[in-house]
Parts: structure tokens; C-alpha cells; sequence
């Protein structure tokens, strides 16, 4: 079909004639609502947006001289960075003469590194850079892996729950049985004494 054709026979359905594959021999054309199908294209890379997890690197500072409860502190904003999804830098920075002790800062990373082992892995063993010490730690898992983790807990939690409420409405029919059993003697002793006797009206 001619240009002058296809372009008659698109605005006869009130659509557009849009160019497909310009390199084609020949050109290959379609009729669409170009509107339309830039809407749609448009809504799929939202869509796409939406599942993407953007992957930060969060900065985590040390010093050579930290003690027992700020390494930790710090240990575990770098768990909790690594649960988030996020990449951690760890950073020991050095001043005047601490320069002389970049070894201490070593031991501080390489400890760092092995106490946090079983959620990240090595992307950047510590290297020194000018007075800057740094190693770079990705979580181990995907994102996906971390989903499917989470429902899973949450699931188990659930069920627990629900085996934990079944237990306690057993225990409490269990607790209100023997009591009924003792009230029934009674009240029908109650009832006796309270008929009157027949045999005392004649």
C-alpha cells in the first residue's frame, strides 16, 4: 500500500499511521491510537519502576580507638543496612599520627567483615586510600530471596498463633467441664428440696 493510501485509510478511522521498522524494505507501518500506545508504554515503565529496588551504599564510620558497645552499635546498623537491601562502605578514617597505626584499623575491618559473614558478602576487601581505610559489603541475599523469607516467617508466625489460640480455648473448656459436673449433684439436691411431697398432701 502507498503512503498516500495507508495515511487515507488511518485518518478514515480516525487513527495514526505510525512508522514500525523505518529500515524495513519496505518501511513497515501500523494504524494505531498513537496517543493511546504512548500511554500504555508510559504505564508498563511505571510498573517496571515500581518493582525496582534502587541499591544505596550507606557509609558506616569507625575509628581505631572504638570500644566493645560502639562496635557494636555500629555492627548493627551495618546488619540492618544489609537487611534493607543496601550496600555498606565501612570507613576508618586516620588523623596525624594514627597514620602509624593502620594496622589496628585492619584488625577493626577484617573483624567487622567476619562478624557479619552469614548476611553479606566481600565486594571490596579493606583498602587504603590516602588516610582512608574502607571495605565495601553487598547483602548475600536478592531481594526476592528476602520476600519470600519474610512471608515465609510471617506465615509461620500465623500458624503459631492460631495453634497457640486453639490450645487456649481447649484448656478453657477443659477448666469449665469439671465445673459443671460438680454444679449438676447439687442442683438436683437443690430441685429435691424444693418439690413438694406428694405423699404429705394426701
Amino acid at each position: 500500500m502507498s503512503p498516500f493510501d495507508a495515511l487515507k485509510l488511518a485518518r478514515s478511522k480516525n487513527l495514526d499511521l505510525v512508522e514500525i521498522s523505518p529500515t524495513a524494505q519496505p518501511p513497515v507501518c501500523r494504524i494505531m491510537d498513537y496517543g493511546k500506545y504512548l500511554y500504555q508504554q508510559e504505564k508498563k515503565e511505571r510498573e517496571a519502576k515500581k518493582h525496582q529496588k534502587t541499591i544505596t551504599v550507606k557509609e558506616v564510620k569507625f575509628r581505631i580507638n572504638v570500644d566493645d558497645h560502639d562496635y557494636e552499635t555500629k555492627k548493627n546498623h551495618v546488619l540492618r543496612f544489609l537487611d534493607g537491601g543496601d550496600k555498606v562502605k565501612a570507613t576508618i578514617f586516620f588523623r596525624g599520627r594514627e597514620m602509624t597505626r593502620t594496622g589496628l584499623g585492619r584488625t577493626i575491618l577484617e573483624r567487622l567483615i567476619k562478624d557479619v559473614e552469614p548476611q553479606s558478602i566481600v565486594e571490596f576487601r579493606p583498602r587504603q586510600e590516602g588516610n582512608t581505610l574502607h571495605a565495601i559489603l553487598a547483602p548475600k541475599k536478592s531481594a526476592a530471596e528476602r520476600e519470600k523469607e519474610k512471608e515465609k516467617a510471617a506465615k509461620q508466625k500465623a500458624k503459631q498463633e492460631r495453634q497457640e489460640k486453639m490450645l487456649q480455648e481447649k484448656l478453657t473448656q477443659n477448666k469449665l467441664a469439671p465445673e459443671k459436673k460438680d454444679e449438676h449433684p447439687a442442683a438436683a439436691a437443690a430441685a429435691a428440696v424444693e418439690a413438694p411431697n406428694p405423699g404429705s398432701q394426701a
